[in-house]
């Protein structure tokens, strides 16, 4: 079964890196026909920043170790922003990535440089904190605009802590959604059964089925 689910993924894989593909070449061939560049300079231009970015593996240099490597390669990143007219370590983090994806990438950036948390805990300290942000917010009717502040703060502080853990806050946002779908449903399920809709069952009857849908859930999961 293992082996099945590889080769399907080896087959999504495919078709997403041929998806991928077609864009490179397509947008090519627009620069090509306007006089730009085409597919080759495409191709050359990565090769050179490869080269130009791990000397240590395409250049006659001795090996580094990770913090060597680190410090290296942000020292050839911040000479390609001086070329370009760039200043900030921050810059070519695209604005137009998903706000989960660019906080993530802002935060790596910063850590580079030392700009970081010490570890996971003080992230944790931190969400605290901005949690109490938010409740004092509530509690003296700071109004939207102060509470969607606070609010993406203490989100930013959650990409943070998914960071310091090395998992993709992306994923667990994901895997989030999927359970909350699944056991929603079993509680609409469970409903139907008994003939009833949701805007027929109190609060509290939605939550005792929700209870009785993750406990069924985690056996299941403590059985496989």
């Amino acid at each position: 079964m293992a082996d099945a689910i590889d080769q399907n993924d080896m087959v999504a894989l495919r078709e997403e890196l041929g998806d991928l593909l077609f864009q490179v070449v397509f947008h090519a061939q627009l620069a090509d026909e306007a006089g730009c560049f085409d597919f080759s300079d495409v191709a050359e231009a990565i090769c050179h920043k490869m080269v130009r970015r791990h000397p240590h593996v395409f250049a006659e240099e001795a090996a580094r170790d990770v913090p060597a490597q680190i410090h290296a390669w942000e020292a050839t990143k911040a000479e390609e922003r001086a070329s370009k007219g760039n200043d900030s370590i921050l810059d070519g983090v695209a604005g137009t990535l998903p706000p989960l994806t660019r906080a993530l990438k802002l935060q790596a950036r910063a850590a580079r440089v030392g700009f970081d948390w010490p570890g996971a805990f003080e992230v944790i300290e931190k969400i605290d904190e901005e949690l109490s942000e938010i409740k004092y917010e509530i509690e003296n009717d700071g109004g939207p605009d102060r509470l969607e502040d606070e609010m993406g703060d203490l989100l930013f502080a959650c990409v943070n802590l998914a960071r310091k853990l090395t998992i993709d806050p992306d994923r667990c946002l994901k895997r989030a959604n999927a359970k909350f779908d699944r056991r929603f449903r079993d509680v609409e399920g469970q409903l139907r059964q008994s003939g009833r809709r949701l805007d027929q069952a109190s609060l509290d009857e939605m939550e005792a089925l929700w209870l009785r849908a993750k406990r069924l859930e985690k056996a299941e999961d403590r059985e496989k």
